[in-house]
């Protein structure tokens, strides 16, 4: 059975996560995708849904054979008990590909790691864009958006 793991913050679901899953599951027999802790979301604004309810929306995809939620210490625990053969990582995702390979030698796991392209089709596929959406539809601008919407 050749494992693949694909991971991501998957808040608010859009057709790009849909892609990189199907992309991802592609490279084997079984997916496990590994969502993002909400405190261990630093790179971009703070998940809007909580983790439990993201990881459940993402265990709902078809091309998803199983979704967890990643360790709050160590990013590779997951890794080592899933033993993938294919760890995937979306086109905007800000990995150190050599300094993984490093740590996963380190840990005596050797798995080879897929960029997924970007997805081009749909408009809104980044869920920072849909939230901007929202809030100006349903603000007609004339109420402030607060600041720490879009922080980290």
């Amino acid at each position: 059975m050749r494992r693949v793991v694909a991971t991501g913050t998957f808040d608010i679901l859009h057709p790009g996560h849909l892609y990189y899953l199907e992309e991802s599951r592609r490279y084997g027999d079984e997916l496990y995708v590994i969502v993002a802790r909400d405190r261990n979301v630093r790179h971009k604004p703070r998940p809007v849904l909580p983790e439990d309810q993201r990881v459940k929306m993402v265990a709902c995809l078809k091309p998803v054979d199983h979704a967890v939620l990643g360790d709050l210490h160590d990013m590779f625990k997951p890794i080592e008990e899933i033993r993938p053969a294919v760890i995937t990582f979306g086109f905007n995702q800000h990995f150190n590909e050599e300094k993984i390979r490093a740590e996963l030698q380190k840990r005596d796991l050797s798995a080879e790691l897929v960029r997924i392209g970007s997805y081009r089709g749909d408009r809104y596929c980044s869920s920072s864009e849909i939230v901007r959406q929202v809030i100006a539809r349903h603000t007609d601008g004339k109420e402030d958006v607060p600041g720490d919407i879009f922080e980290k």
